[in-house]
């Protein structure tokens, strides 16, 4: 069996990763395409993401991918999180994740419909869910680009209110036009476009899917699909677990069965633990030079694997949130090594958790100076996460 050491996996994350100094990529959808997709449900995380796998980072070089030549694209896909990925991954994505998505926002939506009293059963409440959902295709398909709100306003079934976790705590409602975009984004309909105001904004304009892909996506096979998704995620991630790809994925341990008995992987040996390669990925990977990397909150890379120790150590309590879900972090030549947040004005505060020595702490410094070129006057804030022990420190 071979065997690699955690000093050739993180050789190997540097590298595929883009953030070795050598192996930055030209260009944002170059990025997304070796990563498989870049993590989105925080909008700034694609940018800053970018930014740290390519030499001439700016907001108008990623823009012009997601909005002007529509290279890469937004979906909700896996764990129901959503990504940035490029048009030839997203039908991929879109058959091995976001149907199954669907099908369950589908269902919690039939479900807040029936509760609400559109129709009085099961066969009207559907009946109205599909009325309502030709009303919806049709109205953006005049507007072209609209909000959710804008949406609700051009017919009353839009506007119709439910309500989320009746009798919880966090009771809510919401506008149907909300929620039935969210449903015809998973199933490949919509797509989310050019937020209103700046690009960490959160409130997305919404477009016919088919502004980005004449004719929509292109349909696959569900079993190919979740075998090609997982052939990418062995590229960029592997060697990696069984364990990982389920995580990463969201995926059942009986779907990731299937799809390792179909794909064949190579079994290696991760220093006692049992570690997956494709089979024409064995080669030794040489060391990269040593790389120093400022990586944004939720980055693909950290939230790649659930197995972390590698790379992270014993510093998971203090740049994760008690939800799983990583901060901005700072990285050494393949590993974590400390966070980083903006203090009260605005400036990069970095914090290292061990001694890096002399080198790291000028590559860190080098790199933080770069970041602070694009990043300009914006401010960061922790979005659809908690702050981390870290950041609540580097802020103070």
């Amino acid at each position: 069996m071979r065997r690699i050491d955690v000093a050739e996996r993180r050789a190997r994350l540097g590298l595929r990763h883009r953030l070795a100094v050598a192996a930055r990529a030209k260009n944002p959808v170059e990025v997304a395409g070796d990563l498989v997709a870049l993590h989105s449900t925080d909008p700034s995380s694609v940018y800053l993401a970018t930014w740290a796998r390519t030499n001439d980072g700016s907001v108008r070089e990623v823009e012009r991918a997601l909005y002007e030549d529509r290279t890469l694209i937004r979906l909700l896909g896996m764990r129901r999180t959503v990504f940035v990925t490029t048009l030839d991954v997203a039908p991929v994505m879109q058959a091995a994740c976001s149907l199954a998505v669907a099908a369950r926002e589908r269902r919690k939506l039939l479900g807040f419909l029936a509760a609400s009293g559109v129709a009085d059963d099961e066969a009207g409440v559907r009946t109205w869910l599909a009325e309502t959902e030709d009303i919806a295709v049709r109205a953006l398909a005049a507007r072209g680009e609209a909000t959710a709100a804008e949406l609700a306003g051009d017919d009353p079934r839009l506007s119709t209110t439910v309500t989320l976790s009746a009798g919880k705590s966090y009771e809510g409602t919401q506008k149907v036009a909300s929620r039935l975009l969210l449903l015809l984004a998973a199933e490949g309909r919509v797509v989310r476009g050019r937020p209103r105001g700046s690009w960490t904004s959160h409130q997305y304009r919404w477009a016919p899917l088919t502004d980005w892909s004449p004719g929509g996506l292109a349909a696959w096979d569900t079993h190919e699909a979740e075998e090609e998704l997982a052939r990418r995620w062995l590229r960029a991630h592997g060697p990696a677990t069984a364990d990982d790809l389920r995580w990463w994925a969201g995926w059942t341990k009986t779907q990731v069965k299937r799809v390792l008995t179909a794909l064949k992987p190579v079994e290696v040996d991760l220093d006692g633990t049992t570690g997956l390669l494709l089979p024409d990925d064995l080669e030794e990977t040489e060391k990269p030079e040593p790389w120093a990397a400022l990586l944004p909150a939720l980055d693909s890379t950290p939230m790649g694997w659930h197995e972390r120790d590698w790379f992270l150590g014993d510093h998971g309590p203090r740049l994760f949130d008690r939800a799983g879900n990583i901060g901005p972090s700072l990285w050494w030549d393949g590993r974590i090594v400390g966070g980083w947040a903006q203090d009260g004005s605005g400036e990069i505060v970095c914090r290292f958790l061990e001694d890096v020595g002399s080198d790291a702490e000028a590559a860190v410094r080098a790199e933080a100076e770069r970041l602070a070129v694009p990043l300009g006057d914006v401010r960061l804030a922790a979005r659809t996460r908690g702050r981390t022990w870290l950041e609540e420190e580097l802020a103070g």
